[in-house]
């Protein structure tokens, strides 16, 4: 922490190796299973708790006589002492009882935080996904990855749409969710070229539907269904290419294989030598340190992936692995920026310790056009 109390990165970088042992109870690291950065900059500490006291120095009444301090003590009932009370509001009481597990030091002058996510459910639920999409991508192919992606887009749109609505923009669900289903499914059976001809379809859809809603916000509630378009269906639909070339299922596993090391390098980096923030207004604990580790590792690691899988030279895997990482942060940065100016810190609470599927697909949608180009470079499909 600097001396402001901020986090200035990924991490600070001191004391590195209890940070990585306590990662399970300390939210202060951030990367790939802790999102807490994204909370919006508008919440705030809960106030101090006013302490007054209930005992008042009241002045003897106008008709009573004054009495002794011995004639008092044997006029007045034993009672036993009470102690001050402190009175306070109902939404300060609640917000020190919310406090109050943090507030317990584990050693002289330290408090202890809570994580923001669990990361072992985290983990559990993460392993399940990655286990369900490559299971079928592998095993059962064509048309059942269709299927997964038409599901993963649907989700995604009902979710930015769920969190748009709050702001006064009302997109219309229904076109945005068979439009995506219908750009692809003509990317699919038709190739990519189908991608933006799908897209046309849609847009005008959604153009038509919104009529029936008058004029009040149409400009405000199309500019956000295009949003929508744009940022999942179409950006999603650059992985129907990649699964539907012969050696479909590398491509895939090699593009998933490199933003997982690229957000675990960028997380793993960031906690051992995080200091100088890369975008302090977006994601403040995100480092410029932690932004080259997402680059080194995803290198790494394609470099080996892409030649055993693809045979492609080690130095064209990693150009691959480099190219896709900085897509995924770029990708990550465009949510936080988003959530920010929605004011959310998660896009949904769909997936235990994860938050919203959107908030594991940031990455992944701006991965997958990188991935196709670079593939189309050094790999092109007959």
């Amino acid at each position: 922490m600097s001396e402001d109390g901020t986090d200035p990165g990924w991490g600070t970088g001191a004391n590195a190796y209890a940070r990585l042992r306590g990662l399970g109870e300390d939210d202060s690291a951030g990367g790939f299973f802790d999102r807490s950065d994204d909370t919006p900059a508008a919440a705030a500490e809960p106030p101090p708790r006013e302490r007054r006291s209930m005992r008042t120095n009241e002045s003897p009444r106008a008709n009573e006589s004054p009495r002794t301090p011995e004639a008092a003590r044997r006029a007045e009932p034993a009672r036993a002492p009470e102690p001050d009370v402190v009175r306070t509001s109902e939404s300060e009481t609640v917000a020190a009882a919310e406090a109050e597990p943090e507030s317990k030091p584990g050693r002289r002058g330290r408090r202890r935080r809570s994580a923001g996510r669990n990361v072992p459910v985290s983990i559990a639920v993460g392993i399940g996904l990655a286990g369900t999409v490559l299971g079928v991508l592998f095993y059962a192919r064509q048309p059942w990855f269709l299927l997964i992606l038409i599901a993963a887009s649907s989700i995604g749109i009902w979710e930015l749409v769920r969190a748009i609505r709050p702001t006064g923009a009302n997109p219309p669900l229904i076109p945005l969710i068979v439009g995506g289903a219908v750009m692809l499914s003509l990317t699919w059976f038709r190739g990519l070229e189908a991608l933006s001809l799908g897209l046309l379809i849609t847009v005008l859809a959604v153009f038509v539907w919104r009529l029936a809603d008058g004029p009040a916000n149409y400009q405000r509630d199309i500019g956000a269904s295009a949003l929508i378009m744009v940022y999942v269906p179409f950006l999603l639909g650059f992985a129907v290419p990649m699964t539907t070339a012969d050696d479909g299922q590398w491509r895939i596993l090699c593009t998933l294989a490199a933003v997982i090391l690229s957000d675990t390098g960028g997380f793993v980096s960031g906690v051992l030598f995080g200091k100088h923030p890369m975008a302090p207004t977006i994601s403040p604990k995100k480092s410029w340190e932690g932004f080259g580790g997402s680059i080194v590792w995803a290198a790494v690691g394609s470099a080996v992936l892409v030649w055993l899988t693809l045979d492609v030279a080690p130095w064209w895997g990693a150009l691959f692995g480099a190219v896709v990482a900085v897509a995924c942060v770029l990708g990550d940065l465009a949510e936080s920026l988003l959530k920010r100016d929605l004011g959310i810190k998660d896009m949904s609470n769909l997936l235990p310790g994860h938050g919203g599927l959107m908030d594991r697909l940031d990455s992944i949608l701006f991965a997958l056009p990188a991935a196709y180009l670079m593939f189309a470079i050094l790999a092109p499909t007959s």
